[in-house]
């Protein structure tokens, strides 16, 4: 295998201890802060020239989101991995109970193209906080900024215990056949399950950050143009291509008639009436995602935008009215700047609907009255959820990010990527003395040891009182 010897060497310098002091650690995240800091200029070129993404969009997420990762995780750290001490019985009252936060060892990060430097330094900077060696699989398709990881982070990083592996599907199978400790990805369910059946031939543990269709209900009684406005930014951002972008609306034929014009509004405030011709509207990635999201303009009939130009991979931010359940649309996630309108009777209907298909990454919904929210919230189920609002849940570094089911297993951002690159060993140390305290347990047993046993080791439910 042509990464059996990378793996084999990060493994040695994990097994040395290397990784394991906190100034080790610190000094590495400090590293990849002045990689953040030094090659910002280069990092909003490539993410330019691999996605026409606009330098506000690139600095915001690819950039300041990072840094936010990194000082959160620099300024709590000592805090994080100090031992966690929990609660004791009455026979251990003397000893020493508590949950030790362990690197897992050699990590495989795994990441996408749409965000091609966010997604691999997030869960890099809990890697590295957690006392890891990390191997790196930037995505080839974004191509210039996979050029730059590779170039660049082994100028930071120590490169006995991070690197950096180029290269396509070919590559990534090869890498994958090799014995990990826990693999990060972020991807399609069907690679998804790809790296899920590698990984069980050695049970390693995985985290996988997937996709999916996020339904966005909006209820009669809301304020039409913040909806618009809300609604079109968080589907066009990127243009279109994120994996917790609204992938289509839930509302009555009323609400679709009155968010027509508001949506049409809210898109030529923002990008003008020619939105190709605006420094704030990105592009497809790649030829063969251009055309397979080209393909799903038939879906329904095009209310707004529907214009492409495959030689710029453009394709106009778009809405689509009166799409069917069974139409194109809605049989796959779309991953570009289209937005399909699904006509439903009621918020009761929008909720089954929502119910009768894969559990998304996240579900958005819009209503002035915090009950009608507060109903979608309760009776569905997601990864995320954010009410009044798109994309903003998940840049929250407090919040917990990440799928269920169809969309994901595991989480991450802030404590929550430390923890889920640390294995939480469950320890007690015990007073070598004292030995009568032990004596209960032992053979030949009695029922007067078992009544002793009971005593001290009995959880008793609390006494719970009602007020008639």
């Amino acid at each position: 295998n042509p990464y059996a010897g990378l793996v084999s060497h990060l493994r040695a310098s994990w097994l040395s201890g290397k990784t394991r002091p906190m100034e080790y650690r610190m000094a590495q995240l400090e590293a990849l802060g002045r990689f953040m800091d030094e090659k910002k200029q280069e990092i909003l070129e490539a993410t330019n020239l691999d996605l026409g993404k606009p330098s506000f969009e690139a600095y915001f997420t690819e950039i300041l989101l990072c840094k936010n990762e990194l000082n959160i995780t620099l300024n709590n750290l000592s805090h994080w991995m100090k031992d966690e001490h929990v609660d004791k019985n009455l026979v251990m009252q003397l000893d020493s109970a508590f949950i030790r936060k362990e690197p897992y060892g050699v990590v495989l990060i795994i990441a996408p193209w749409n965000y091609p430097i966010h997604l691999v330094l997030v869960p890099l900077i809990g890697a590295i906080a957690a006392g890891n060696c990390v191997i790196i699989k930037p995505s080839e398709i974004a191509k210039n900024t996979e050029r730059l990881l590779a170039e660049m982070l082994s100028c930071y990083l120590d490169s006995d215990c991070f690197a950096v592996v180029t290269g396509g599907v070919q590559e990534t199978t090869r890498l994958l056949e090799n014995k990990f400790d826990y693999i990060f990805f972020t991807g399609s369910p069907s690679v998804g399950r790809i790296v899920m059946t590698a990984a069980a031939k050695h049970l390693t543990p995985v985290t996988l950050e997937l996709g999916g269709k996020n339904p966005c209900y909006v209820s009669d009684t809301c304020d039409v143009p913040n909806v618009a406005r809300r609604v079109v930014w968080g589907r066009f951002f990127n243009a279109g291509q994120t994996c917790i972008a609204p992938d289509y609306l839930l509302c009555t034929l009323e609400m679709q008639e009155k968010l027509m014009p508001a949506l049409r509004e809210a898109i030529t405030e923002f990008f003008g009436p020619n939105p190709q011709e605006s420094p704030d509207f990105g592009r497809i990635v790649g030829d063969k995602q251009f055309r397979r999201i080209r393909a799903l303009l038939c879906s329904g009939r095009v209310a707004i935008g529907g214009q492409t130009d495959e030689a710029e991979r453009y394709i106009a931010p778009t809405v689509l009215a009166d799409v069917l359940p069974s139409d194109p649309a809605m049989q796959e996630e779309i991953f570009g700047p289209i937005l399909p309108i699904v006509v439903v009777a009621n918020m009761d209907e929008a909720i089954d609907f929502i119910n009768s298909r894969e559990r998304p990454l996240a579900i958005y919904a819009f209503s002035c009255d915090s009950k009608v929210v507060n109903q979608v919230l309760e009776r569905t189920s997601s990864g995320g959820f954010c009410g009044n609002d798109t994309l903003m849940h998940a840049t929250l570094t407090s919040l917990p990010f990440g799928g269920i089911g169809n969309s994901g297993l595991g989480k991450y951002h802030g404590k929550f990527t430390f923890d889920t690159f640390s294995h939480h060993r469950g320890c007690l140390h015990r007073n070598m003395g004292l030995e009568t305290l032990n004596a209960p347990r032992y053979p030949p047993y009695t029922q007067q040891k078992l009544g002793l046993i009971t005593a001290t080791f009995e959880v008793k439910r609390r006494s719970t009182c009602t007020l008639l």
